[in-house]
């Protein structure tokens, strides 16, 4: 085992983009490891209910090109973990099609590892059927009828996937879902590094820079594997990580401060130590604890219809003043119509100036001088809620609400036209832990580029 292990890590996620000033300053340190992670379920269900990327294209593109050209040409490991932002086998595919344009246009020949995170329906009902599945907290017990209609399941892999890749000689690693800190932690502990150093450092590293002070999306920053600690640094100037923002992120998107639950264990941060260095950050005493039996997490999601949206503005004081009741009246009058056409739908009303960020849960009930009205459709269909959105818009812009004075219109429209076609909605449907023991989940592909 070297005396330090490297890993650059170039951006929160692949496409968010990165200062090439700062991923060269990272190789020019020689790290042993780059690594990314590309996907999340933050953007909502619809990218993995759709099999669609919520990154474009052209910026995932951009920052692949920088990772191969210098990972392949200097024999330095590329991992990038839940491709396609949602690894389902689309967003891999998706993603692997970006690397082999990469690789023709610039000449690179690479041994490429593909690890798909598709769980097959089968799978998925027989484990259901065993008793080797059981929900999330505040999730719905999962059904047959829920897997039948969810369209891509996917499971967070841990590590195990990216070293057997490793092991057979791939320089370029492309996961389908991966557990965030699974592909920066995979191959150092595969080198015999300190598992839960090595996942805790992967648990920072896989935000990039929005865990340093201040905080970006889009720049690069280091993480330095030892015996008994990992040091975190920035590449950038204009940033540094603290304690402060170190500790912060380690509690990250987690429910308990000390015991952050992953595949096959539980990442122990209750002797966890974080001193600050005018460079940096270290981190000591954390200790990832396996779990008696392992656990993936599934994840899916199922289309619900389809959505129409209208996005309108109003200065109208009097109008502002009582919008709650103005917008009840012409729902209930929206209603009706559909009542008497036979349409169904659901109507939403988003009021931005007033409650439009929070909704319900929004302690203050102050609205400012003008406000913005979201008016969201969901359907069976697209026509449908076309229908809907168009009934309730022209609606609330010729609405007879007490005081009026212009009879003009009362809705201000920043777009022509006003009515929106979104197109699919999703739900996620499946969000649940199951057991692996047995199952082999998670087989790498390789070939030769």
């Amino acid at each position: 085992m070297k005396k330090e292990y490297k890993i650059l890590s170039p951006t929160a996620i692949l496409g968010y983009g990165y200062p090439k000033e700062s991923f060269m300053r990272g190789i020019e340190e020689s790290p042993d490891l780059i690594a990314v992670d590309a996907g999340s379920t933050d953007p909502g269900p619809y990218y993995l209910g759709s099999g669609k990327s919520f990154t474009d294209r052209t910026g995932v593109k951009k920052d692949l090109r920088t990772m191969l050209i210098e990972g392949v040409n200097r024999g330095i490991p590329v991992v990038v973990g839940s491709c396609g932002g949602s690894g389902a086998a689309p967003h891999l595919e998706w993603c692997k099609d970006i690397v082999l344009e990469i690789a023709k246009e610039e000449g690179l020949k690479f041994k490429l590892g593909i690890i798909p995170a598709d769980i097959d329906k089968s799978i998925v009902r027989d484990s259901l059927k065993a008793g080797r599945i059981t929900p999330l907290q505040f999730v719905p017990d999962l059904t047959e009828e829920i897997i039948d209609e969810s369209t891509y399941i996917v499971a967070q892999m841990g590590i195990e996937p990216i070293i057997e890749a490793h092991k057979k000689g791939c320089g370029v690693i492309l996961c389908g879902r991966a557990y965030d800190p699974s592909v920066f932690s995979a191959i150092p502990i595969f080198m015999g590094y300190n598992p839960g150093l090595a996942i805790h450092c992967g648990k920072i590293l896989e935000c990039a820079a929005i865990a340093a002070t201040p905080g970006s999306g889009s720049d690069s920053v280091m993480g330095i594997l030892r015996e008994d600690s990992f040091f975190l640094k920035t590449l950038s100037d204009g940033r540094k990580f603290t304690k402060e923002s170190t500790v912060a992120h380690s509690l990250y998107e987690k429910s308990d401060p000390r015991f952050l639950p992953g595949p096959g264990g539980i990442l122990n941060l209750s002797e966890t130590i974080f001193t600050e260095h005018p460079d940096g950050v270290e981190v000591s005493g954390s200790r990832f604890e396996p779990s008696e039996k392992y656990m993936v997490k599934l994840e899916a999601a199922r289309r619900t219809g389809y959505r129409t949206i209208t996005i309108a503005g109003s200065r109208d004081p009097i109008m502002v003043g009582n919008i709650d009741k103005i917008l009840s009246e012409v729902e209930t009058r929206v209603k009706s119509v559909m009542d008497e056409e036979g349409i169904e739908g659901k109507i939403f009303f988003h009021i931005y100036g007033k409650r439009g960020t929070m909704g319900d849960l929004e302690p203050e009930n102050s609205t400012g001088k003008e406000i913005g009205i979201l008016i969201e459709v969901v359907s069976k269909n697209q026509e449908s809620a076309n229908t809907i959105c168009s009934i309730t818009r022209s609606t609330l812009l010729h609405y007879g609400y007490e005081g009026r004075i212009s009879t003009a219109g009362n809705l201000a429209f920043p777009f022509s036209p006003s009515d929106i076609k979104a197109g699919e909605v999703f739900e996620f449907s499946i969000y649940h832990l199951m057991e692996i023991e047995g199952l082999n989940l998670f087989t790498p592909e390789i070939q030769e580029v």
